[in-house]
């Protein structure tokens, strides 16, 4: 059993009386990082000409752990508050790929036509639903990178879906939709969608992980000799005691309370619209997990310091493995200056961020409960400007480099 965290052994700050120097410092810090993450708010609001309903930080550095929650008070949240940390997924579902390399069950530079070592049993499915195009040359690697080509069926339009994506005009439609990976990867093969030739490019793709999803599941199924799904092997080989998530079902749309609701402007009418449940089994190993931030940070600290369910050698490639295309992107992880390897999400209202710096040992949990997609600035733009500006004003609050002049590694 790998060595894990337990959650309930971390200290949080929140106000602490002024009677020693040591104190003070603290209740200083704290001080400072509520008042810079307000200003982000604040600003963001602005900008968007709406309000930021909250905005909800963690950090934990080797002085503490601090934790503040600004905005609206009933989006207030506490460490232990659970919210959807959406394409964070992608990270665990990186992450049970290198396990399943470790422990010899795979080998990630395999093309998803082998056959799962020691069996006849094909990585993906040998059925005319999974002829994508450039199937046979299409490797697990280039499916963690975005590098593979294969078109995403749940970001870009398909045809004979009214100018939107499968996935979105299947909802729009029929809500409790159960979706499997084998209907999403089959809108491709019908279409011949693709992005470009395996290898050639780097296009961030969830059908990609979707796939992987399924191969997860097939090669955990093998050595288990029974059916196991995707969120089997998360469950009981990788995170261990942890409270995260991972829902498959459609009809598996709560979270546990505590839970934070959401908000989305979608463009249909000024008022936006308030998530608190959602049909994630479309996003299947590439966006559908939830838990609390403080679950969240101690994956995040013991994966990436080769103290979790990955050797050193795993997280190496973990983080170095740059797609083609990408100068930041590698296995389910991506590198930004002055926050460190992680990754981010975006899904039903949820816009969030876990990224941690080896250099300075310090890591950062921030999301806020907002979406605005009808503003017609880039998305990633506003991101950065709102989400990864809170990463990094929180880091300056405990007096670490917060954005820098030049994001490169």
């Amino acid at each position: 059993m790998y060595r894990i965290l337990s959650f309930m052994m971390l200290i949080f700050v929140f106000c602490v009386p002024t009677v020693s120097a040591v104190d003070k410092a603290t209740a200083d810090k704290q001080k400072n990082l509520t008042a810079a993450i307000e200003e982000v708010r604040q600003r963001l609001s602005e900008k968007l000409g709406k309000t930021i309903p909250s905005i909800n930080v963690l950090i934990n550095a080797p002085e503490g752990v601090y934790y503040t929650s600004v905005g609206q008070e009933e989006f207030k949240t506490t460490p232990e508050t659970n919210f959807r940390f959406a394409s964070n997924t992608k990270n665990f579902s990186a992450a049970a790929i290198l396990k399943m390399q470790q422990d010899k069950w795979l080998n990630i530079d395999q093309h998803i036509v082998e056959n799962i070592p020691g069996t006849k049993t094909p990585l993906v499915p040998n059925t005319p639903e999974w002829e994508i195009p450039y199937k046979d040359q299409i490797t697990i690697r280039q499916l963690l990178q975005h590098s593979a080509g294969v078109y995403d069926v749940d970001n870009d339009a398909v045809p004979g879906c009214d100018g939107q994506s499968y996935t979105a005009w299947i909802m729009k439609n029929d809500p409790d939709h159960q979706f499997s990976a084998t209907e999403l990867v089959t809108q491709a093969t019908r279409n011949k969608l693709s992005y470009f030739k395996p290898g050639e490019n780097h296009h961030y793709s969830n059908t990609g992980y979707s796939i992987l999803s399924e191969i997860i599941a097939r090669v955990y199924s093998k050595h288990a000799d029974t059916q196991k799904t995707y969120g089997d092997y998360l469950k009981e080989q990788l995170i261990g005691i942890l409270p995260l998530y991972f829902p498959e079902r459609a009809d598996d749309t709560r979270m546990k309370p505590p839970f934070v609701k959401a908000l989305v402007y979608t463009g249909n009418g000024s008022k936006p619209e308030i998530i608190v449940g959602a049909n994630l089994s479309a996003q299947v190993a590439e966006g559908n997990g939830w838990g609390t931030p403080v679950a969240l940070n101690t994956w995040l600290r013991n994966l990436m310091k080769g103290q979790g369910p990955l050797n050193k050698q795993s997280v190496a490639m973990m983080q170095n493995s740059i797609s083609p295309g990408s100068k930041n992107y590698a296995l389910g992880c991506f590198y930004m200056s002055n926050l460190g390897y992680g990754h981010n999400g975006c899904r039903v209202g949820y816009l969030s961020i876990m990224m941690y710096d080896p250099k300075q040992d310090v890591s950062v949990i921030a999301y806020l409960t907002f979406v605005d997609l009808t503003t017609k600035k880039n998305f990633i733009v506003e991101m950065k400007e709102g989400l990864y500006q809170s990463a990094w004003r929180a880091r300056e609050a405990l007096g670490y480099p917060g954005r820098p002049q030049v994001d490169e590694k």
